[in-house]
């Protein structure tokens, strides 16, 4: 071991963080880092097996707080999810932080993120204090979410938009809202403003032959 990657590693356990033989060692358990040098992990993160995380990415637990990350889940670079208090929950076979990374973070004892299975998080936005986000639910762009359900229903891949889960789109301020299963609100500003429509309004089903 170097001198210089000693001294890294003395600065991760300072703050709770694996070291980067640690953090390269998950491979063990079915977790792939794509770069251990640039990922920080602290030691209380439970991670499934199945998981990917891509470079740039800082995985943070307080004292007082907790991570559980879902099997098959993709953290891509330039995620930051953190629970200084509180607790954060994500499901199996996410896809988080495509196209800027996103950020997910719980900081009081009363907050409680909730992610469901084969949810969608990109584009650079966040998801803080109180949220559920149901089954195949996303959040695609530049977009603070607070406080808010997205109603869980199949994922992006679903071919009937209206049983996907709800989707918030666009970029600006979405909180305190409520979307069903099936619905979507998209906005560029403040997301209380904007009109809740079906999927299928900016999906339309091309109708069968008869």
């Amino acid at each position: 071991m170097t001198d210089l990657t000693a001294g890294l590693n003395a600065l991760r356990r300072e703050r709770g963080f694996l070291t980067i033989e640690e953090t390269f060692l998950l491979s063990d358990q079915s977790v792939t880092v794509m770069d251990p040098f640039s990922t920080f992990i602290s030691r209380d993160v439970r991670i499934a097996s199945g998981v990917i995380i891509w470079p740039n990415s800082r995985i943070a637990v307080g004292a007082s707080g907790s991570i559980d990350i879902g099997a098959g889940t993709t953290l891509h670079s330039g995620v930051r999810i953190e629970a200084e208090a509180g607790s954060i929950r994500i499901g199996a076979d996410c896809d988080i932080g495509q196209e800027g990374g996103f950020t997910i973070l719980a900081s009081a004892g009363r907050d409680a993120v909730v992610i469901g299975n084969e949810v969608r998080l990109n584009g650079n936005g966040s998801i803080a204090i109180n949220a559920e986000i149901g089954d195949g639910a996303q959040v695609i762009g530049p977009i603070r979410v607070q406080n808010c359900r997205l109603g869980a229903g199949g994922s992006f891949r679903e071919p009937d938009p209206d049983k996907r889960g709800g989707v918030l789109k666009g970029c600006g301020v979405a909180r305190d809202l409520e979307v069903p299963a099936g619905m979507v609100i998209q906005a560029f500003g403040i997301f209380a403003e904007a009109p809740l429509r079906s999927q299928s309004f900016f999906h339309p089903q091309v109708a069968a032959n008869t």
